[in-house]
């Protein structure tokens, strides 16, 4: 009775739509054939930058938002350029990435950033709605533009395409630049998002937000189906790894078991998630290879 107690879910439902928001500009990446570990330290810049022009230099809030995002759109078209056009594998281009963007935030902020400032608007983003934040709201309409474009556009379809395979991509006249790179940016400018939509719920910016996000970002991606190899995976997907994880770390605490767990939890779903979509995969292909014959 403790988990489905009305406060509980309230908590839980209130602090998960961010990391959602985060996994499924993940998933749009994996889709595409590419990794990006360096969201966790968007996740931190983006709410910094957009603080720093707010409590600092005066600058209106929601310009202030639009800047913090374009410069998480920024980071993201600097990966797409080392790792497309430099042929460094995403995984490396990344990982850079991450420490140098970390980086970023602890210099710009001298270490301690500005706390949101008490009269700054902030429910239109992280208000109450009955139980329920309107960050919950946000992240509905995230998910269901991001579902739309997978699933109904052409653009969606060249994402999967050149996940799936990025010279017969190539062949068919898809721009796979392009897409890798639009790909790029929209994962970044999610994480960006995400991060200032945590800093407003707990009112402060700090230097560590988000480390270790993007671990638990493919984790969530993964277990919602997501494909190492790119070309399978959806955004609703996402939100269902995400959730789960959340779920399953909820009980851990509830059950006052050993929170370290988690970590085994969380490894143990992402070996299971692929090996399934592994067999998927397999089962997928004789199926077709039959059909061919």
């Amino acid at each position: 009775e403790r988990f489905l107690d009305a406060r509980n879910i309230r908590i839980v439902m209130g602090i998960t739509p961010e990391y959602i928001i985060v996994a499924i500009g993940i998933a749009i990446l994996m889709i595409s054939g590419e990794f990006d570990l360096s969201v966790g330290s968007v996740f931190a810049v983006s709410p910094i930058i957009t603080m720093i022009l707010i409590a600092d230099y005066e600058v209106h809030y929601v310009v202030s938002i639009l800047l913090g995002l374009l410069a998480a759109a920024f980071i993201g078209f600097v990966n797409a350029i080392v790792t497309i056009k430099f042929k460094i594998p995403s995984f490396i281009a990344t990982l850079g990435m991450l420490f140098m963007a970390r980086s970023i935030a602890v210099v710009i902020s001298g270490g301690f950033p500005p706390s949101v400032p008490k009269d700054l608007p902030t429910d239109w983003l992280v208000g109450r709605v009955d139980m329920l934040r309107v960050s919950i709201f946000w992240l509905i309409g995230i998910a269901l533009i991001c579902n739309y474009m997978l699933k109904k556009t052409n653009f969606g379809s060249w994402i999967y395409a050149t996940g799936e395979n990025q010279e017969a991509a190539k062949d068919l006249g898809i721009n796979t630049f392009r897409v890798k790179t639009t790909c790029f940016m929209i994962c970044s400018v999610l994480a960006g998002f995400a991060g200032i939509i945590q800093s407003f719920r707990i009112k402060t910016v700090i230097t560590s937000l988000g480390q270790g996000l993007e671990l638990q970002a493919i984790a969530s991606a993964v277990v919602g189906g997501a494909s190492l190899m790119g070309g399978i995976g959806s955004a609703f997907g996402a939100l269902i790894g995400t959730f789960l994880l959340s779920i399953i770390d909820n009980i851990l605490i509830l059950s006052r078991i050993d929170g370290n767990w988690f970590k085994f939890a969380v490894g143990a779903l992402i070996v299971i998630a692929v090996i399934l979509n592994t067999l998927t995969k397999n089962s997928a292909d004789k199926i077709r290879l039959k059909d061919d014959d």
